[in-house]
């Protein structure tokens, strides 16, 4: 990255992506940031949670301008191609540039919200930007549980206007976003032998899919695989006597899943219905999705026959619940139009073994609404969808929204920086993609905020992109923002 503007950004992104950095394992990062703050001389101080706060006071000229707080999480999802060997507990980040993007090989980047802890490191950093005094909050585990947000105790932060860097669209001013509340669920089961006959075993998967961010990409007509799967399944109870040895899908809560498979076996005499039902399903799915998922692979291939099985009426019941759970956009604001109101993504479906419960099968959800009431609602009608199959289901604290204000003082400022700089209006909008503002508002309720970043595509999934111009163009935005504070 030696050679991309703004060097000052860059420079830093890229030894940020040298630290391993997962979710719930941010002791590195977290000791990097404090590493980096001793180097620079700027005050810092680290909470039991690990979040990191840095403080600079005003330069020349803005001692008496109220401060300002830049704020960015630590933590990456980590996501990769199933072919590629990647280890995110130990390995960097491998980049390259393609024409005007920023990408990894193979893997997340990490532009989330990598590059958003750039931007406020280089702003520390900075010998020529003119600003008011300036605190940067880095929190833990954002992507997974917002830890960082709820563990940040009252009276850290001394400044009255934030500036959230975690979004991820050019020239567009957030100033609200989702609640949402996980759920998961678990089906404990007993493997049983299969029974004596002559069978055929197939391992059927889904793979090539574009995934995404379960919220930012909620609305665009992607595919799940998790569900792709479970409807063949349930097309071939119809048509064979079917049986289920292996099942498994997804992998985190806040991804659409890109990747399923199973492992089924029937009657031999059942063989060739097997093989048309699947064909007939595949030209289904490929005529649903095919306009957007380019890539979508459906393949069935014999298998050596397993010697267990799910226990037959459970693995039954498992796949009429995981077709019967609800999964996309539920519905689009009505205050502003383009604003995905409710979703929900069935996010996972795992099989795990407990030393003292035995084998079960785990499935996660994730809910998202503006509209705490319908948050509640999509929850409790996929918590009705999966008791139909699973013995335990379970529901996270959630996390609350942020209620738009459109009198925001430090939106019109970022608004006319915009505008100056570019010549163009920004878009204020509201996401329905998780932000930690909602819970900062919580312990802060004076707080005036926004939330901005460069454009990036992919978040979440292996395909992730950041645009270099536009990362150049939101430095400047932000600079000028905090020149006119």
């Amino acid at each position: 990255m030696k050679n991309l503007e703004p060097k000052e950004v860059f420079s830093i992104f890229e030894q940020i992506t040298q630290v391993p950095r997962p979710s719930k394992h941010e002791e590195r990062i977290s000791q990097w940031l404090v590493d980096f703050a001793a180097a620079h001389g700027i005050e810092c101080v680290r909470d039991e949670a690990m979040n990191v706060i840095m403080r600079v006071p005003a330069t020349a000229g803005y001692e008496s301008k109220e401060g300002v707080i830049l704020q960015a999480h630590m933590d990456m999802v980590c996501e990769k191609n199933s072919d590629v060997q990647h280890d995110f507990m130990h390995d960097p980040i491998a980049t390259y540039v393609d024409g005007d993007w920023l990408k990894a090989r193979g893997t997340t980047l990490g532009g989330d919200d990598g590059i958003g802890m750039a931007m406020c490191l280089a702003a520390l950093t900075s010998k020529s930007l003119s600003r008011p005094a300036m605190e940067c909050l880095f929190t833990v585990d954002e992507e997974t549980g917002l830890t960082g947000a709820f563990k940040l105790k009252d009276g850290c932060l001394n400044g009255k206007r934030l500036i959230n860097l975690d979004s991820e669209d050019d020239g567009q001013i957030f100033i609200g976003c989702a609640g949402g509340i996980d759920t998961l669920a678990k089906m404990h089961y007993n493997e049983v032998a299969v029974p004596e006959g002559n069978w055929f075993a197939a391992h059927v998967c889904v793979n090539g899919l574009m995934g995404g961010h379960s919220g930012d990409d909620i609305n665009k007509g992607r595919a799940n695989a998790n569900k792709i799967i479970v409807e063949l399944l349930q097309n071939l109870y119809k048509e064979t006597k079917l049986y289920i040895s292996i099942i498994e899908g997804g992998n985190l809560r806040n991804a659409i899943a890109r990747e399923a498979e199973a492992l089924i076996v029937v009657p031999f005499t059942f063989k060739e219905q097997l093989r048309i039902a699947f064909n007939h399903y595949k030209a289904e799915v490929e005529k649903r999705f095919g306009a957007v998922e380019k890539d979508l692979h459906l393949e069935l291939e014999s298998e050596v026959v397993p010697a267990t099985i799910i226990e037959p009426q459970k693995a039954k019941r498992l796949v009429e619940a995981l077709c019967a759970c609800p999964h996309g956009m539920i519905a689009m604001s009505a205050d502003m139009p383009g604003l995905v109101e409710t979703s929900t993504n069935l996010a996972s479906v795992k099989m795990r073994s407990d030393d003292e419960k035995g084998k079960y099968i785990e499935v996660n959800t994730s809910q998202r609404s503006s509209v705490e009431a319908e948050k509640h609602h999509i929850k409790d009608a996929v918590e009705a969808a999966l008791k139909t199959a699973c013995d335990e289901v379970t529901h996270g604290d959630g996390y609350p929204g942020w209620k738009p204000n459109v009198n925001s003082p430090l939106m019109e400022v970022t608004r006319e920086a915009y505008k100056r700089l570019f010549g163009t209006e920004p878009q204020v909008l509201a996401i329905h993609a998780g932000l930690e503002c909602g819970l900062f508002l919580e312990k802060y309720p004076y707080l005036d905020m926004v939330s901005i970043g460069p454009q990036m595509y992919g978040v979440h999934s292996p395909q992730e992109r950041l645009s270099i111009s536009s990362t150049e163009r939101c430095w400047k935005w932000l600079c000028e923002v905090l020149r006119n504070l």
